[in-house]
């Protein structure tokens, strides 16, 4: 059994991600939200629920104790929340994350909304954590599974993805933990401009 923690499960793309981790076998997923009323009902009731503060050090590692694999996709005081569970995992000897950055954390000059973002992405690299980072393209509601994938200091390609299809590519890394390991990637629909 697989034990997998989804840090942020009560928002948009995270539905997603677990009706996509619920198509695997063998995972148990723990759900780790601030307000557990925000979740949809079925996943509050087919899997263990924290509520809790991912400011609050003490609740993350409680949490992070004992699971495989950490997922996060949070909003908020990104720096903390990162910093608590990076510490957290590296506390417990957990040692697997993916986590979701956004498009853009490597423009100059650096939008100020993506700023968060970017210290996610920089405090996961410079642990010695096995992580991936995803850096998504702007989300749609679409009910296709296409998208590509790009390496940090590539050209980010393609255009608005849909969350079917990042949650698609997160079940996939859960599925495939050695896969895109120590690796900051974009993620798009397929560019289909010639």
């Amino acid at each position: 059994m697989k034990n997998v923690i989804i840090f942020g499960a009560s928002g948009s793309l995270a539905s997603y991600v677990i009706d996509a981790i619920e198509e695997l076998d063998d995972v148990e997923l723990t759900l780790f939200v601030r307000n557990k009323n925000r979740l949809q009902q079925g996943a509050r009731n087919k899997h263990r629920v924290i509520e809790a503060d991912a400011t609050n050090f003490t609740s993350v590692k409680d949490a992070i104790a004992g699971q495989h694999i950490v997922y996060v996709n949070l909003a908020g005081d990104l720096e903390l929340m990162t910093q608590n569970i990076v510490k957290a995992m590296i506390e417990t000897g957990v040692n697997r994350i993916i986590a979701v950055s956004s498009i853009g954390i490597y423009n100059v000059p650096l939008s100020s909304m993506l700023v968060p973002y970017r210290k996610l992405a920089d405090i996961i690299e410079a642990s010695t954590l096995d992580y991936t980072i995803l850096r998504p393209d702007w989300f749609t509601n679409g009910s296709e599974i296409d998208f590509t994938i790009t390496k940090k200091g590539e050209p980010e390609s393609g255009g608005a993805i849909s969350r079917k299809s990042i949650a698609a590519f997160v079940a996939h890394l859960i599925g495939n933990p050695n896969e895109y390991n120590k690796e900051n990637v974009g993620i798009s629909t397929t560019d289909c401009r010639e």
